[in-house]
């Protein structure tokens, strides 16, 4: 009888150490390692921010702006955005009638990010879309990271005591079952497919410690011929995982 009751408290013993065991793992391996960072302007500004992204289970080299508005939704500034956006330039260049050609070529995808777009159009009186003759400025423009990084950004010296940083992010040719192949006949649509996901959150100037988490407000058009905020996002699925965590911390000072 004290045989088995020394073996089950042994026994109870060892399950509860290796329960710890595991929780401590899990705390190491559910660590975040950032693999890369995106250092946008001189870092001296008064106030800047540390953008941390998290790639969710569907990440696959999406394309993706960071920008700012104030609160009435008013666009302020571009801090980042992927380069074949910016330039017009791709990967995979288009040679007409939906087809594709494996060689970098110039395209324009109004589909890709409508919601920046249209802002950043219709607030600076500038084209639509980027291309060689009107790129972007390298200094807010770069790759898509393969991996989850940070972003550190100086904001302008007028910025308001609160506003909102916002992201929107789309990833090419991810059908789901609402939206398929077939849903629209526009070549537009083909190139996108599930529309660009668009995320937000306000940062309040006065309460610098807390970290700020981006969250999904609505998608973008689906060729992107306005950039009107659709709200549903019932009929999104894997769109939704391409981003695991966004999040925002504001610097005071500079670096």
């Amino acid at each position: 009888m004290n045989r088995i009751l020394t073996l089950t408290v042994l026994t109870l013993i060892g399950i509860s150490l290796l329960s710890a065991g595991c929780q401590v793992t899990q705390g190491i391996q559910g660590k975040t390692t950032f693999t890369d960072t995106i250092r946008i302007g001189t870092m001296k500004d008064p106030l800047s921010v540390d953008i941390s992204f998290v790639k969710g289970p569907t990440h696959n080299h999406p394309t993706f702006a960071i920008w700012i508005e104030d609160l009435s939704g008013n666009y302020l500034q571009t801090l980042y955005v992927t380069r074949s956006l910016a330039t017009g330039f791709y990967y995979r260049g288009s040679l007409g009638a939906e087809m594709w050609d494996n060689q970098p070529g110039p395209q324009q995808r109004p589909a890709t990010l409508p919601y920046w777009l249209h802002k950043r159009s219709e607030s600076l009186k500038v084209p639509l879309l980027p291309d060689s003759n009107n790129p972007l400025l390298d200094g807010y423009t770069g790759a898509t990271p393969v991996g989850d990084f940070i972003m550190q950004a100086g904001l302008p010296v007028n910025i308001p005591s609160s506003f909102r940083i916002m992201l929107e992010i789309n990833q090419p040719w991810d059908w789901n079952d609402y939206w398929t192949n077939n849903l629209y006949d526009d070549p537009d649509y083909h190139t996108s497919c599930q529309p660009s996901l668009i995320y937000a959150v306000t940062v309040d100037t006065t309460q610098p410690t807390i970290e700020y988490f981006l969250n999904p407000i609505g998608h973008g058009h689906y060729s992107g011929v306005n950039g009107q905020l659709y709200t549903d996002l019932s009929t999104l699925t894997t769109a939704k995982e391409i981003i695991g965590k966004a999040s925002v911390k504001l610097i005071k000072s500079g670096r």
